[in-house]
């Protein structure tokens, strides 16, 4: 692996680690809130049942 290509990747993987650092924990004040924001079309099954779960049913 050159070091263009492991530069490349320890880019990706920086870039991927702090996505996700943004995100609120799925359960959240914050998480739900966002979720109202969103259309449910576009919410994955999982998302409905999280919602459900952690914003409905507390």
């Amino acid at each position: 692996m050159t070091i263009k290509n492991r530069f490349l990747a320890l880019l990706a993987l920086a870039s991927v680690l702090s996505l996700s650092a943004c995100s609120p924990e799925i359960g959240s004040e914050q998480w739900c809130a966002d979720m109202k924001q969103q259309p449910s079309g576009d919410w994955s099954a999982n998302q409905v049942a999280d919602y459900a779960k952690h914003c409905l049913l507390k």
